[in-house]
């Protein structure tokens, strides 16, 4: 009976609420507490079906580019191409111009047919390494809009003390994909060939679309559209993500930790399998054990993170980070397949803690009808820029050995936790009025109360991108004020 009436869906309203004239403060809530909001339960367990799809298809395509091409470059220009789009922040601009469960339809489609067209190239066994490079780079583009727009239509869907739920909820949904769809794909692949899975993974993009159109539009936040823009204005449009963190002092150091940690410390598609082959000269199941640890490592710290709510603090931003630099730096020391094992879960644990309180504190921070623009450029930080480091790591690791290409990952993460916790108390302090200050404070206070307010200006009409698919209603809204840099956090 209690697992109904948590899981019952909320009364019908004409949207959730996201009010931000109360300062969020962390507390315990029920680990699974954002799955009571009915269309949130729709996207989470779509995305966990498509997401183990989208697994098992990267394990496939790593397969089928070995099977074109022994050349090892040809794996690191498709995973280039799948990921450099991102470092464009395009796909922001075009999730707060149109509705944004309707631009997940469209990309989320786009996705799906590209993985059906490389089932129906190598069933035919008329696939080439140009065909397999050309497909790599449009979903390259398809993932430039889909991941912005997909991490701001959370907050959409839950009100805003759950949103920090929601988005861990997304970590633990994603972690349990990435421990189960390389797994899968393995045994398909020894049973059945590489061209299932394309197909499987095709199908699976059902289960999000249907997820989308099923959802009831007056349950979403209601979000004012950006309007129609022309010539210079749109290129404009994509920068304005960096503006806005560029003009917000706190959200500025947050992503300062996003990029360097983003940079230069997830790149464990590189260095797990050099760890497992070369430091512990071990085989193709260490490499599997290794990969799993993260993987269950960073599925706890999901959970963990799960039972809070409200703003991430600065404390945990930053100590998660110094932990996570600390932990991979010490990689470099174990020769033991189990401490490395144990170093592994425990660095997955602070990855995945860090990344979502990063994700969460971005979108508390930036205001609901540019989140998507925001979001763009925290997606290029964290994850457009993955390439360049995983150029980095193997070079090093190239030429120096695998022990020093973890030291390099993981001591810089370290020293901008350092950086950051400097500039965060230096913020404080200048935010901090002088203890002479306060003593006169109340004469101040009558005077203020009284003066007069001046008249609110005139609400312009938006349109809202809750309305029904294909439909819009006019409503009116007060001015957006201008967004103010965020307190700083106390424990």
């Amino acid at each position: 009976m209690a697992g109904a009436r948590f899981l019952r869906p909320l009364r019908k309203r004409k949207g959730l609420q996201q009010s931000d004239s109360q300062p969020e403060k962390a507390q315990k809530i029920g680990m699974f507490s954002a799955l009571r909001y009915r269309n949130y339960r729709l996207f989470w367990s779509g995305q966990l079906i498509s997401v183990t799809g989208t697994f098992m298809q990267g394990i496939a395509l790593q397969w089928l580019v070995l099977t074109l091409t022994p050349n090892p470059l040809a794996l690191g220009i498709v995973a280039a191409l799948q990921w450099g789009p991102l470092i464009v922040p395009f796909g922001g601009a075009i999730a707060d111009r149109w509705p944004r469960r309707n631009v997940l339809v469209v990309t989320q489609t786009s996705a799906g047919l590209l993985a059906l067209v490389l089932w129906m190239l190598t069933v035919t066994h008329q696939t080439q390494l140009w065909q397999v490079y050309l497909l790599a780079l449009v979903l390259g583009l398809v993932n430039a809009v889909d991941m912005p727009t997909r991490q701001a239509f959370v907050s959409e869907m839950v009100e805003k003390d759950s949103l920090l739920n929601a988005v861990s909820l997304n970590s633990v949904q994603f972690n349990a994909a990435r421990i189960a769809g390389p797994g899968l794909a393995g045994l398909l692949i020894a049973l059945l060939g590489v061209p299932p899975l394309f197909l499987l993974n095709a199908i699976s993009y059902v289960a999000v679309i249907a997820g989308l159109l099923l959802m009831r539009s007056a349950e979403l936040v209601p979000v004012p559209l950006m309007g129609k823009l022309q010539g210079m204005e749109r290129i404009r449009a994509i920068g304005d993500g960096a503006r806005f963190v560029r003009g917000n002092p706190q959200l500025l150091v947050t992503f300062l930790l996003v990029a360097v940690v983003g940079t230069l410390g997830f790149n464990f598609n590189t260095l797990l399998p050099l760890e497992a082959y070369d430091a512990l000269h071990a085989g193709p199941e260490v490499f599997g054990l290794l990969t799993s640890a993260l993987g269950i490592g960073a599925l706890v710290g999901a959970l963990w993170l799960a039972r809070r709510t409200g703003s991430p603090s600065n404390r945990l931003l930053v100590t998660m980070a110094a932990i996570f630099g600390a932990l991979e730096a010490s990689v470099a020391l174990s020769h033991s397949v189990f401490v490395t094992l144990i170093l592994i879960a425990l660095t997955g644990f602070a990855m995945t803690t860090f990344s979502a309180s990063a994700n969460t504190r971005t979108q508390l921070a930036s205001p609901i009808n540019m989140r998507g623009r925001v979001m763009s450029v925290y997606t290029m930080l964290f994850v457009g820029t993955t390439p360049i480091g995983s150029l980095i790591v193997a070079g090093v690791a190239n030429v120096s050995g695998v022990a020093l290409s973890f030291v390099i990952s993981g001591i810089p993460c370290l020293l901008v936790a350092i950086l950051a916790a400097w500039l965060w108390k230096r913020q404080e302090r200048a935010s901090t009025p002088p203890s002479g200050s306060t003593a006169r404070s109340g004469e101040h206070t009558a005077i203020e109360q009284v003066t007069p307010l001046p008249q609110p200006p005139a609400l312009p009409r938006i349109v809202s991108s809750n309305a029904a698919s294909g439909s819009h209603r006019s409503l009116r809204m007060p001015v957006q004020p201008e967004p103010q840099p965020l307190t700083s956090d106390r424990n």
